[in-house]
């Protein structure tokens, strides 16, 4: 038990050593100091300080306390002036009853450093007991012819005492007949025998009162009587005899109850009842009686109660036989009592550190003490630990021992041991005591937070409501409690404006949930990515990062839009068809293109109306706008045709454009067949009529070249034209009036086309190639229009 005076008297289970323990100091001794018993709580007992060659502060500073042996707090030690006093009143008869000197072992332990002082103080005994007989009055038959100077065993007296405090000399009554005489035994005690120095005469006194006295050596001496009642009996002249004086016996302190210790044996010459003879012990301690009982027909010694070394050794005790006729003799029994190895070891903790932090090598984990009450070979001990736990026990002293982490702790590792700590002593058979100390590991913040993801993609589908949760993210921290606790941030991208990562998507702090600030445009977007930091919140904080990507899923929100021929255009676009075009004669291509993406930008054409059904016909994946059979003169010279552009979406988005057909002769003639075309063959032959021939077919020839010049020099304005093999390319952008298109349109101002014409024989072509000069600058959800397949129409343009 850990005794001692500390301000507010604060007792602490949990001790942090973190210095060297020293060997040395453990072994070095204090005093003997001394003390008398019963003295007032708070007494001086000694300095400590001084004897420790410490000066007043150190005894503070080093956390000096005193460790008594035991159940009791004996002592309290001041630390403010070093001095020792005594906690509670020392009774020495309770603490060490009859063994002499008495002392009380104690340890002084310094904790920083670790040094430990051993002690002793031994207690001096008071007279502060008196004798005790056992018995109030002691009965004797002493036969009338007892010669002079015969002794007489009388009980002596019991004095709790030691020293010359206890019984020192036995007086008797005044009388006549007889007087008593003071003997000592082998172990210091004295008892007292009565003398007979004057012959009796049972006719003239039958019987004989004394008062016997026992006195001790105290100052002021103490006393206590006993009545001595002797009866004078008629003549018994032998009186029994023992075979041996003294019978010497070892009993292990095992032996059962009623185990027979030792038989003694006495003889008495005489007949009758003056040969009778009886056994008692004689001048046995309370004690004794409690242990020892003898058979007074038979002289058998058994045992009581079981004897126990460690409480007394041996025992000496006087046995009596007496016979009828009053006449005793004695013999003295001493048993010794034999240690056996019946008191397994006990394990004292004197601190204990709970819990301890990781990544902490070398860290006292406890202290604590072993003892064990066997002696000899029976109370050593030896110490130890599972060796499958990081930790060490080093010894520290005199059955002192240090329990300290082998390595660093991880407590993501392990975050709990059982400590069984196992002394052993070296006895057969051998005993032990395990003593287990649940230690919790103490959390420090070592772990970054990890994702379960090093990336993660999100899908959100466009034009999305503002605060959509469109995604989840985790991450995991193998710490505990504050050190486990995550919080989730957005980390700042490299381009800051209204369409960084930080303006479209938001995070939840604690949850990881992903919000879309806003609606988000495919056609605008596509795709972005933004960084996440997931940081604990330990001291310091750790934190890891993962890469979010977001794709954004185009839906159908823009309708087809026609390229070719133009809509809003001034004039209407028309396309000449020669009479003698043979069936699948390509009259026009239809060029449509949605912002859309993938089957939603998959454009269908189909001829809704036409002036007469059955002479075109469109294919549907391309916008060919074709002949379906052989021209004749029935057929009407002008045609209009409704196309539906389609796209594929859902639900799906169409626009519809109107395509104007005018039936010509040939390339050479004017739109409209001239009335009466066999005229020349019929005219006179003569001179102003060949004049008016040559006139109106150059007059015609004009017309057409103008109408030809002025179809190029609209197309070539749409776009802006690179020098190709044979092509002339006009200069400048597409009229703006042509392209401005709402939020439903796909084109922006910005771009420009390339435009070739090429001439030649066969089929001309119309290419439509990619921007020359893409430059957006986003209004809404635009998208820039992607490079699309080359068209034809009837006029050679190449889309």
């Amino acid at each position: 038990m850990e005794i001692g005076w500390i301000p507010n008297q604060r007792q602490r289970q949990v001790l942090i050593f973190f210095v060297l323990l020293s060997m040395s100091g453990a072994d070095t001794e204090l005093g003997p100091y001394f003390v008398v018993e019963e003295m007032e709580k708070g007494s001086f007992v000694a300095n400590l300080g001084k004897d420790l060659g410490l000066e007043l502060p150190q005894l503070s500073t080093r956390r000096a306390r005193v460790i008594s042996q035991g159940n009791k707090e004996h002592f309290q030690l001041k630390v403010q002036t070093g001095d020792l006093l005594i906690n509670e009143k020392i009774d020495r008869e309770e603490l060490c009853g009859t063994t002499e000197p008495c002392i009380l072992y104690f340890q002084v332990l310094m904790e920083m450093p670790l040094e430990i002082f051993q002690a002793e103080l031994r207690v001096k005994d008071i007279n502060d007991n008196s004798p005790v007989f056992t018995e109030k009055e002691m009965v004797f038959k002493i036969p009338e012819n007892s010669p002079l100077g015969n002794t007489f065993l009388l009980n002596n007296a019991l004095d709790l005492d030691v020293g010359n405090n206890s019984v020192q000399k036995y007086n008797i009554s005044p009388n006549s007949h007889f007087h008593v005489l003071t003997r000592n035994r082998s172990d210091g005690r004295k008892y007292p025998e009565l003398v007979l120095e004057k012959e009796l005469d049972r006719e003239q006194e039958p019987e004989v009162r004394l008062t016997l006295t026992a006195l001790d050596g105290g100052s002021p001496p103490r006393s206590g009587t006993s009545q001595v009642r002797i009866e004078i009996v008629d003549i018994n002249d032998n009186a029994p005899e023992f075979q041996h004086p003294i019978y010497k016996v070892q009993v292990p302190e095992n032996s059962t109850v009623g185990s027979l210790v030792v038989t003694v044996s006495a003889r008495d010459i005489d007949s009758g009842a003056y040969g009778q003879i009886v056994y008692t012990l004689a001048h046995s301690s309370e004690e004794t009686n409690k242990i020892l009982e003898v058979n007074p027909m038979t002289g058998e010694i058994r045992l009581k109660k079981q004897v126990d070394f460690e409480t007394v050794m041996y025992y000496e005790v006087d046995i009596e036989a007496t016979d009828g006729g009053g006449l005793s003799g004695k013999c003295t029994l001493v048993l010794q009592v034999v240690d056996i190895n019946d008191n397994p070891p006990e394990v004292t903790m004197s601190a204990i550190t709970n819990p301890v932090p990781e990544n902490s090598p070398d860290t006292v984990v406890a202290v604590f003490s072993v003892s064990d009450s066997d002696s000899g070979t029976n109370g050593k001990m030896v110490s130890s630990i599972p060796e499958d736990l990081p930790f060490l026990l080093k010894s520290s002293g005199k059955n002192f021992y240090t329990l300290v982490t082998e390595r660093a702790l991880d407590r993501e590792e392990r975050d709990e041991y059982n400590i069984t700590i196992t002394v052993s002593d070296l006895g057969t058979p051998r005993l032990q005591t395990q003593h287990t100390i649940t230690l919790q590991v103490s959390d420090v913040n070592d772990n970054a937070p990890e994702f379960t993801q090093s990336s993660y993609t999100l899908w959100v589908r466009e034009n999305n409501s503002p605060a959509l949760h469109i995604g989840t993210i985790s991450a995991t921290d193998r710490d505990s409690g504050s050190n486990a606790q995550l919080t989730y941030s957005l980390l700042p991208g490299p381009q800051p404006g209204p369409d960084a990562a930080a303006a479209l998507v938001s995070i939840n702090a604690d949850s990881g949930q992903l919000f879309a600030l806003r609606a988000l445009d495919y056609e605008a977007l596509q795709a972005f990515e933004v960084r996440v930091r997931a940081a604990d919140r330990g001291s310091p904080p750790l934190s890891s990062q993962a890469l979010v990507r977001v794709q954004v899923l185009d839906a159908n929100d823009n309708s087809p839009f026609v390229l070719y021929p133009l809509q809003n255009a001034s004039a209407p676009c028309t396309e000449l068809l020669p009479r003698a075009a043979e069936p699948g004669y390509l009259v026009s291509k239809v060029v449509a293109v949605d912002r859309d993406s993938g089957q939603n930008a998959w454009l269908s054409f189909q001829l809704l109306k036409a002036t007469e059904p059955g002479l075109f016909s469109v294919w549907p994946h391309n916008g060919e706008v074709r002949t379906a059979r052989l021209l004749s003169e029935r057929d009407a010279p002008k045609h209009r045709l409704l196309l539906l552009v389609k796209d594929n979406g859902e639900p799906p988005r169409s626009a519809s454009v109107t395509l104007h057909v005018l039936l010509v002769d040939g390339f050479s003639q004017p739109y409209l067949p001239l009335p009466d075309a066999a005229a020349p063959e019929r005219a006179q032959p003569d001179r102003l009529t060949a004049y008016l021939v040559i006139a109106l077919a150059a007059v015609s020839s004009l017309f057409l070249l103008s109408l030809l010049l002025f179809v190029a020099f609209r197309l070539c304005r749409r776009s802006r034209a690179r020098s190709l093999a044979g092509c002339a390319l006009p200069d400048g952008p597409l009229p703006g009036h042509l392209l401005d298109v709402s939020g439903t349109g796909t084109l922006a101002h910005s771009y420009q086309y390339e435009v070739c014409l090429q001439g030649g024989a066969g089929t001309n072509e119309f290419k439509f190639l990619k921007p020359i000069i893409p430059n957006l600058q986003p209004q809404g959800s635009g998208k820039e229009i992607e490079e699309k397949s080359p068209f034809r129409n009837s006029l050679g343009f190449s889309y």
